[in-house]
């Protein structure tokens, strides 16, 4: 690992112009490529202290051994030669975008004598007219029958091309008339491009020409009473307007446009395009990257920007593209765009109407993109070996953790306050494992003994079932576990450790006598991952120590900087950027914390819905709903005497007096005011559900 400073640019070395800078490691290969409007700053940035880089961005400055740049004109340049150098150099630590599948397009090679209409995949070639990217060739082979019937333009292979010249006999297709046949000279060379430049023109979205023609001549066909020829001029207006439905009009104003949204995580990002041309989409194509490099999403749009349309000239480039967020020098993006279009582009991030409806649609695709990514990045057995072997490795665990769990606390502003527990085995989620628990030997916000709180419960409810099945020897340690431990210090003093014989409404209940099938909570796991930094990690050992537990390890995973923190240790154990190891624990975490948040929120969504009624013995939903109906409010209902609670239909005289002493017990002291603006809120709803 290199020292920053030994390569270090002596003050006043770095010129303040714009440029592009290049790292290099002890290889002198290049790592990592930027630019700068101001090269001194920016590079004079990497030189501080490595504690303040983020450590994607300390990763690549210890890597590197040394730095050079390049001095240019202007900020257009600057972005020209960033994207050049990427594409030459290939540098591990910048953002590369992955296509998730090889998209096919609708080629119409002009660059021939007689232009032919194919499916193409790969590299763009020089003289060949491309639309898409579609989803599927199919949706290509589909679109280009139908509108062969208009445009019979030359589909056939050059093989097949030469040898109907030879014989003198058209394919299948001259002979139905989804070909001109030029092979056999029905067409001259002159008279076939100018159909495949027609078949081009309709296809960039200038249908109605075609549409209005084709009309006129049906018409005008029909009133010579030719009648053959108007029905197959009708037909060919049909199958031009069937190509056209296939994709849907999005825009009203004939919009060419390419909309870009972005799905992110700390880790990974996931890209998609919609191509709309002529105010249809007529394609759709996305992008998956590793975030190998401190970038946040106006970042990605620019990498996004450079890989999309590096290569491309001319009308490839469209009039407007929508972005999420502008790159952070949106001026000379926009102007590095129109230098490659020829003329000006619109770079903006759409405000209201069509166009923000629609990247609403692209930004839903994006993130659906990304979960499937995902998905499938777990699901795979090697990778999940992998990432198993890694956390072993980096925690120094005899084996790999087959069983891991995981523990996240929930809360709002310390009401509600609870906990989850997942299971990941072998790298999969375990759902039917799954716990939760509500925190109950103290009062308030305190993540730290909530955690303690949580681990010892748990691991309590796991010596019991080893006591019961004779598996677990009881030792001092564990005597004293079994009454319950000791107090338990805590940053903020002694802390009573709750009663965990007690069974919570949301924990396992006390395990039955042995039938033959494992508890819930009879499996130890390897490695216990808990959501948080160094207290938290440091709270679950404890609890562990003090049930004699030591066979288990522990780990927290802090979510800011994606670091894994052990007990007793003060740095943290930062894993590469590329670890499926990370990954794995970032995904158990991030399930953890999503049970955990779920869970609060019902629980808070009950409290809410809760009403004084609920605590009156006997009274059930349709005489509770009946009250609040007669008086309006629980508030009303509280002011009025037992006879008039008996009027209402169905209430005793024994039922309204409990309704009356419950509501009597839960009078509020005092009328609530709203903070925000001073007034008092008054009780006029029931609240019974």
């Amino acid at each position: 690992m290199a020292d920053p400073s030994s390569y270090r640019p002596k003050p006043g070395q770095i010129p303040d112009s714009p440029g592009v800078y290049k790292f290099r490691d002890e290889h002198r290969r290049v790592i990592y490529v930027g630019k700068a409007k101001n090269l001194r700053q920016r590079v004079a940035n990497y030189f501080q202290d490595l504690t303040n880089l983020h450590p994607r961005t300390r990763t690549m400055v210890t890597t590197a051994a040394s730095v050079e740049w390049t001095v240019v004109s202007t900020e257009v340049e600057a972005l020209q030669l960033e994207y050049s150098w990427i594409k030459e150099f290939d540098p591990r630590f910048n953002v590369k975008y992955r296509d998730d599948k090889s998209y096919p397009y609708l080629a119409v090679t002009l660059n021939e004598e007689f232009p032919r209409v194919q499916v193409m995949r790969g590299a763009k070639k020089k003289g060949v007219r491309y639309f898409g990217p579609y989803g599927h060739a199919w949706a290509i082979r589909e679109t280009v029958d139908l509108m062969l019937r208009v445009f019979p333009v030359r589909t056939c292979s050059a093989g097949v091309f030469k040898n109907a010249a030879r014989t003198g006999r058209p394919c299948l297709l001259g002979y139905i008339g989804k070909c001109s046949a030029p092979c056999v000279g029905r067409v001259t060379p002159e008279e076939h491009r100018e159909l495949a430049e027609d078949f081009c023109d309709f296809m960039a979205g200038r249908t109605g020409t075609y549409i209005r023609r084709l009309e006129k001549d049906m018409t005008q066909a029909a009133e010579e009473m030719e009648y053959e020829r108007a029905a197959r001029l009708r037909d060919d207006a049909e199958a031009l307007k069937r190509a056209m439905e296939k994709s849907a009009v999005v825009l009203a104003d004939a919009t060419d446009a390419d909309l870009i949204a972005v799905a992110e995580d700390e880790l990974e990002a996931a890209l998609q395009i919609f191509h709309v041309r002529g105010g249809r989409v007529r394609g759709q194509r996305g992008w998956v990257t590793d975030k190998v490099e401190a970038v946040d999403t106006s970042g990605l749009v620019e990498h996004a920007l450079q890989q999309l349309y590096g290569e491309e000239r001319g009308d490839a480039v469209p009039k407007e593209v929508l972005v999420p967020a502008l790159p952070e020098d949106a001026e000379a993006v926009s102007q590095w765009l129109a230098e490659r279009r020829g003329s000006q582009v619109s770079l903006r991030i759409p405000q209201r109407g069509d166009k923000k409806d629609l990247m609403v649609t692209v930004q839903r695709n994006a993130q659906q993109a990304l979960g499937l990514h995902k998905t499938k990045r777990a699901s795979d057995l090697t990778t999940r070996s992998r990432a198993l072997e890694e956390i072993a490795e980096a925690l120094g665990l005899d084996t790999a953790p087959l069983r891991i769990e995981c523990y996240d606390i929930s809360h709002l502003q310390g009401d509600d306050v609870v906990a989850s527990m997942v299971v990941f085995e072998d790298g999969l989620a375990r759902k039917s494992e799954y716990r939760r628990f509500q925190i109950k030997g103290f009062e308030g916000q305190d993540d730290v003994r909530s955690m303690h709180e949580v681990i010892g419960r748990r691991f309590k409810r796991y010596l019991q079932d080893k006591e019961r099945t004779g598996e677990w020897e009881e030792t001092p340690e564990t005597a004293t576990a079994a009454t319950g431990p000791a107090p338990v210090p805590a940053a903020t003093g002694p802390v009573p450790a709750p009663a965990l014989t007690a069974a919570s409404p949301d924990d396992e209940p006390e395990p039955r006598e042995d039938d033959g099938r494992p508890k819930r909570f009879a499996y130890p796991p390897q490695l216990v991952v808990v959501d948080g930094g160094q207290p938290q990690v440091a709270a679950a050992k404890r609890a562990l120590d003090e049930l004699g537990i030591d066979d288990i390890a522990v780990c927290g995973l802090a979510k800011r900087l994606e670091e894994v923190w052990l007990p007793d240790d003060d740095d943290p154990v930062v894993l590469p950027r590329s670890s499926e190891g990370l990954y794995l624990l970032q995904r158990v975490r991030d399930e953890a914390h999503r049970f955990a948040i779920t869970y609060q929120r019902a629980k808070r969504a009950k409290r809410i819905r809760s009403s004084p009624l609920d605590d009156v013995t006997g009274l059930g939903e349709t005489r509770k709903q009946a009250l609040i109906k007669h008086f309006g409010s629980v508030k009303k209902l509280r002011q009025a005497t037992i006879d008039e609670i008996c009027e209402v239909p169905g209430i005793g005289r024994r039922t309204a007096e409990s309704v009356a002493a419950a509501l009597a017990s839960t009078a509020p002291a005092a009328p609530a005011v709203n903070t925000a603006t001073g007034e008092i809120i008054e009780e006029d709803d029931g609240g019974s559900s």
